[in-house]
């Protein structure tokens, strides 16, 4: 096993990485740029390595750098986690390259299935059903194919992933428009424009299956997660197991997982991405070569741990346990907390968080990136932290979600908390009826609404009061848990402010 990892991250999934890192004895190293110095995931390792710049390509997109940080460190390996170069074939291949294990999939994979147009290949021959869709060298052809498929379709790019790169067209008279503009989004954030269309499915689930394979055709899936909630094609809120899937349905979107993973020889952690139509019909979507987002809510119901996981793997050792051992018990669902105004359209926010509270109670997990007076700098993904939920059954784990909700703070900087908070109560979710396209279609108007509601003054003396009585009883550490030999746990005027309590104020 590695003695020294260096993480190739920042943020949240940076620390989370590196809390596996220690449990396992190895010493983990953290980068980070000009803008992230004194950062959290730095704070949390204690050794660190300057990258540049604060400008991305300067710095955790900067191949060169990495590899030189993670050399001049004594590390024998370098963790991508997700985002920036964790599915970046080149990095990969130039980490294998210089000497060092990429604990992730072989550079090959990445970029096979990296590619949809290959995935989608792939899977077929896997004979797991996919989106009727189509390639074209043109816009003509590609308009020629729209036609045959029937209106309305997607144009993607052929690359990357999180809904980057996607647009909906219901007409042909917006498809040239369309394409156009997912080839500039593509090259920008991907360095490829090749696009393709895909039939647009109407009012699908989207189920994502977790896998782990030993690189030699070796592949076991740990269950599935539900991951409908979505805005802008990003997901906000995920659970597992999926409250939409029957036990026989569930059945068939694991062998099919499995099937794509297995054709792939696949090395590693990774996620097949299907969508649900109905209650029988399923298709590949794509397969995404990385650690997600949404991985701790796996890690609850099968407690697997899934960073120990590709360690594992990566150092030679094999898959840690067979499918026969993999267990599913309770329900965990996750929340999204990103640093955006919900109430100005999701605009995206920096600056320094004054004070962060996160929640503290049984069943509910944290994997957070900042604390208390840390600057949420405005280069790079605005997500804060992870906010994760268990219980024995969904109505018990949404419950304590919405209750963690409520007792998280940001103040200093505008937050998704208000909009978190109101969806985990929402009808829909309760009840489990949404889709993919349920937040924008229905949720977003109403939350509009009373986002925009003027707040009473005792409302405003409220968050006042909270703050006074926090520093009068000495408040909590920088973590948001109280330390030892710390006074009471102030109260919350908030929540003393019964309905007057407004969302978007804290």
């Amino acid at each position: 096993m590695f003695k020294k990892v260096l993480i190739a991250n920042r943020g949240e999934i940076a620390c989370r990485v590196a809390a596996t890192l220690r449990e396992m004895g190895i010493a983990p190293v953290a980068v980070y740029s000009e803008a992230d110095r004194g950062a959290l995931h730095t704070r949390v390792m204690e050794e660190g390595h300057l990258l540049g710049p604060a400008e991305p390509r300067a710095s955790y997109l900067n191949a060169d750098a990495l590899i030189a940080a993670a050399k001049q460190s004594g590390a024998e390996a370098i963790h991508p986690g997700y985002g920036f170069l964790a599915e970046n074939a080149a990095f990969a291949a130039a980490v294998e390259e210089a000497g060092l294990t990429f604990i992730g999939p072989t550079p090959d994979q990445i970029r096979a299935l990296g590619d949809k147009r290959a995935a989608r290949a792939l899977a077929v021959r896997a004979k797991v059903p996919v989106v009727p869709g189509v390639e074209g060298a043109t816009a003509t052809a590609l308009a020629r194919a729209a036609q045959e498929l029937g209106y309305p379709v997607f144009v993607k790019a052929a690359l990357g992933g999180g809904g980057k790169g996607m647009r909906i067209v219901e007409r042909e008279a917006e498809l040239r428009e369309a394409i156009e503009a997912a080839q500039r989004l593509a090259v920008s954030a991907f360095g490829d424009a090749a696009v393709y269309l895909e039939k647009r499915i109407e009012r699908p689930r989207h189920v994502e299956v977790q896998i782990l394979g030993d690189g030699r055709g070796g592949v076991i899936h740990l269950f599935e997660r539900e991951c409908s909630l979505q805005r802008r094609h990003q997901k906000v809120i995920e659970e597992s197991p999926s409250p939409g899937v029957s036990e026989a349905l569930r059945e068939r979107l694991e062998a099919a997982a499995v099937a794509v993973a297995s054709a792939a020889r696949y090395r590693g952690a990774g996620t097949v991405e299907f969508l649900v139509a109905g209650d029988a019909e399923f298709y590949f979507l794509e397969m995404n070569t990385r650690l997600q987002v949404e991985h701790p809510v796996t890690e609850l119901v099968t407690g697997v741990d899934l960073v120990r996981a590709q360690l594992e793997v990566a150092a030679g050792d094999g898959l840690p346990l067979a499918q026969q051992d993999v267990r599913h018990r309770g329900h965990a669902i996750e929340a999204r907390l990103y640093a955006e105004d919900a109430a100005r359209n999701f605009l995206p926010q920096a600056g320094r968080a004054l004070k962060v509270r996160w929640p503290r109670a049984p069943f509910v997990r944290v994997d957070r990136g900042i604390e208390s007076g840390d600057e949420i700098p405005v280069h790079y993904d605005p997500i804060l932290g992870k906010i994760i939920a268990f219980g024995p059954d969904r109505a018990v784990a949404l419950a304590r979600l919405a209750g963690a909700l409520d007792e998280t703070l940001v103040h200093g900087v505008a937050t998704n908390l208000p909009f978190l908070r109101a969806l985990a109560r929402a009808r829909a979710v309760e009840q489990a009826t949404f889709d993919v396209e349920w937040i924008e279609r229905e949720f977003l108007a109403g939350f509009a609404a009373l986002a925009q509601a003027p707040a009473p003054e005792i409302a405003l003396a409220a968050a006042a009061l909270s703050e006074w009585r926090g520093a009068e009883n000495g408040g909590a550490n920088a973590g948001g848990h109280a330390g030892a030999g710390a006074g009471p746990r102030p109260g919350d005027a908030f929540r003393e402010a019964g309905r007057w309590r407004l969302p978007g104020l804290e």
